[in-house]
């Protein structure tokens, strides 16, 4: 390849790449938007059954890896 066709490749790859970055969304990076991520996903599993139950196993396996409690000897 000569040095000539590497320029014109380059400045090809050069233009496509400004066109892809001036065609990008910008990225949301506010950190409100990242400390506060909870507010627009809150509710998103309301009356769904399946997550429900996902609740219901993972309370019991939390419940499950505490020790038990001693009873008290008369």
């Amino acid at each position: 390849m000569t040095l000539i066709q590497v320029e014109k490749r380059v400045k090809a790859l050069e233009k496509t790449m400004r066109q892809l970055v001036r065609s990008s969304r910008p990225v949301r990076s506010s950190a409100k938007v990242k400390k506060n991520w909870y507010r627009t996903q809150a509710g998103r599993f309301a009356g769904d059954a399946d997550f429900d139950e996902i609740v219901k196993l993972g309370r019991a396996y939390r419940k499950s890896l505490k020790p038990a409690a001693r009873t008290k000897r008369p």
